[in-house]
């Protein structure tokens, strides 16, 4: 036993690093001395058609821009200035905006980041939509696939993040927001090890999964992960639930996760009165501890026999793409 927490603890100081100055290569943000001062301008140097991998390092401050990523020929990486690249509580980067998709037009114009480029790594960045309630307000709009998110903070109050298409992993991230901030209709994604903060809301939902048809590939596993009301919140007991079903095929499973009471003992809700969308929907669990995990769940929840492996949702390929030294 001795022996092991040694090597655990030699794996979590290995993993607990800064990282202030860009690697070699990198295209440098910066408020003044970089070779950009926003992130558009340097996103829009990056090569489209090169094959080989493009980094972008972002010093420390807040950035107050939209910005699009476009699909690219090989992989991306971009790296935010952090004191300790395990957690998103050293980030130094912040990325905000504040549109609304009614005055974007669609819920992905409104995003503060619009990712499309398949093969990318984002690390230690806030990102953020400050629009705040009355309207669906994007933070992270996610349109491709082999996506990693890596000690990032994404915050919002309705639809923080659409994650829509392609495999996706969130790992060690923080995802604040109140109504169904976790969306998306394609996408297979895999949330590990994060922080899920709900703020005040008379009815609160994290999960709006659309899957299309009972064929669809979406596919949404939230694990290892920890639900609590946000910092300064009152959230009132009871208040918030797992899901709710954008579709009638909708799936999502929770394992491994610890809930407090801010959950609903029904876990899971209907989409709407009128238009329930619960006849073939998977809302599952498994191992799931603290007191919002308690109580009689609602009559289309699921208790899995067995936890969803990742390789399931990804893939068995999927460390050729994963940062795995970021999974828990």
């Amino acid at each position: 036993m001795k022996t092991f927490i040694t090597l655990l603890a030699c794996a979590i100081s290995a993993l607990a690093a800064s990282r202030t100055s860009p690697p070699s290569g990198s295209i440098v943000v910066a408020k003044s001395g970089g070779d950009y001062e926003t992130i558009s301008e340097a996103v829009a140097a990056l090569s489209t058609t090169s094959t080989a991998t493009q980094i972008v390092f972002i010093e420390e401050g807040t950035y107050e821009e939209q910005v699009y990523i476009p699909s690219l020929a090989g992989e991306l990486i971009i790296y935010g200035e952090t004191e300790d690249t395990s957690s998103y509580s050293s980030n130094l980067v912040t990325i905000t905006y504040g549109l609304s998709a009614t005055e974007a037009g669609s819920d992905d114009l409104s995003g503060t980041l619009r990712n499309y480029a398949a093969k990318s790594k984002i690390y230690n960045i806030n990102v953020a939509n400050t629009y705040g309630e009355g309207a669906q307000a994007i933070a992270l709009s996610a349109y491709a696939t082999d996506q990693g998110y890596y000690a990032c903070q994404f915050t919002g109050y309705q639809d923080t993040i659409l994650a829509e298409t392609g495999n996706q992993v969130y790992a060690q991230c923080l995802i604040e927001g109140a109504i169904d901030f976790i969306f998306g209709q394609y996408a297979t994604a895999w949330f590990d090890g994060c922080d899920i903060s709900v703020l005040a809301a008379s009815e609160g939902t994290i999960t709006a999964n659309g899957r299309v048809s009972s064929s669809g590939t979406s596919y949404y596993v939230i694990t290892n992960s920890a639900i609590a009301a946000a910092s300064g919140s009152d959230v009132t007991e009871g208040s918030y639930y797992l899901g709710r079903p954008w579709t009638e095929y909708a799936r999502v499973v929770f394992q491994y996760t610890s809930m407090t009471d801010v959950i609903n003992s029904a876990g899971w809700i209907e989409w709407s009165s009128s238009e329930p969308n619960t006849e073939d929907v998977l809302f599952g669990e498994y191992d799931n501890t603290g007191a919002g995990s308690e109580g009689t769940r609602a009559s289309f929840a699921t208790t899995l026999s067995a936890p969803i492996e990742i390789s399931t949702i990804l893939g068995d390929d999927y460390a050729d793409w994963v940062d795995t030294s970021y999974l828990s």
